[in-house]
């Protein structure tokens, strides 16, 4: 078992999966008014140098519904924004705390906390990888088609931290991933040879059924990477820190959205899915987001529910 989740390509599978397994137990458990306090009298430090709303508040509810306790510490709020170093962050903070969650903008500042860290250090999310949101995401998909494996997912927009989580997710996870995105917006290099090397290894190992051998794909046009598809998903043409540049990538993206033509190409039973927040007419159409085939909303709470499976993994570290 891992001490962290960094990344999902460094998480190792075992984890992976029973995070996954675990989370919907805990759904279930917390869907009949039960709550198993399996983190009673631990802490969470919960760092932001991001805003957000779904990540705050799923992992401070999440601690709260497993008997624990989560400590919201803003820029402001700490030593790091008057420009204290990571690592004598990371040390002091495993003094007082049983784990660390991040949420910033530098993949290198969140594998610097876990280098420094003696207590697990888990990945909000950075510019370069969203790896929570993935495992929430794979947890819907459980749940709406009773699987995972041989399943096809079609991401639609840039190809940023969404993109690359979603890679590897997929391809631990043996789901297809067809990738349309603009020239020049493609997902990340090293997650694109990572994802070849996987597949590589998986083939040539037997790995389990469930994880076999994904296809990975980039292609430019959405309405190929959308025509089959299981999964639709998409995210804002411009995340948080590129809003100079959103005038720039509304030219560039155009076309590159969800919509009830889009939704027409992909299999009958298809569900729609956003990571939000959501910029309603620009990547995704109301249509689209409000639909019957929208699962963004299941999809949101099932953050809750998956952060609290890997809350118990990494804290206690053993499968409850």
């Amino acid at each position: 078992m891992t001490k962290d989740l960094l990344t999902l390509a460094s998480f190792p599978d075992e984890d992976f999966f029973k995070v996954l397994e675990r989370a919907e137990l805990l759904k279930a458990i917390h869907a009949r008014g039960e709550e198993r306090f399996t983190l009673k009298g631990r802490s969470l430090a919960m760092i932001f140098e991001k805003s957000s709303t779904r990540t705050r508040v799923s992992f401070e509810a999440g601690m709260s519904q497993l008997g624990g306790h989560a400590i919201f510490l803003s820029p402001s709020d700490t030593q790091i924004g008057r420009g204290e170093e990571i690592r004598d962050t990371a040390r002091v903070l495993s003094r007082y705390v049983d784990a660390i969650m991040v949420r910033t903008y530098s993949q290198e500042s969140v594998e610097e906390m876990a280098k420094y860290a003696s207590v697990p250090v888990i990945n909000g999310l950075t510019d370069r990888h969203h790896p929570c949101q993935v495992l929430a995401d794979l947890l819907t998909i459980k749940e709406k088609f009773g699987r995972l494996q041989g399943l096809k997912l079609a991401y639609i927009g840039d190809g940023n931290n969404m993109a690359n989580s979603l890679i590897e997710g997929c391809v631990k996870a043996g789901v297809d991933i067809s990738l349309a995105c603009p020239e020049g917006y493609d997902p990340d290099p090293g997650v694109l040879a990572w994802a070849k090397h996987a597949r590589r290894e998986r083939r040539q190992s037997g790995a389990r059924a469930e994880a076999g051998r994904p296809a990975v794909e980039l292609v430019r046009e959405p309405e190929i990477a959308a025509a089959g598809a299981d999964i639709l998903y998409t995210d804002v043409w411009a995340s948080m820190g590129q809003e100079s540049e959103k005038a720039k990538r509304q030219r560039h993206f155009k076309g590159f959205q969800i919509n009830q033509e889009i939704i027409n190409r992909a299999n009958p039973d298809c569900i729609v899915l956003h990571c939000l927040p959501a910029h309603r007419g620009e990547e995704i159409t109301d249509e689209a987001l409000e639909g019957a085939n929208s699962a963004v909303f299941d999809q949101a709470e099932n953050r809750l529910h998956a952060q609290k499976a890997l809350l118990e993994l990494l804290i206690t570290g053993r499968y409850s």
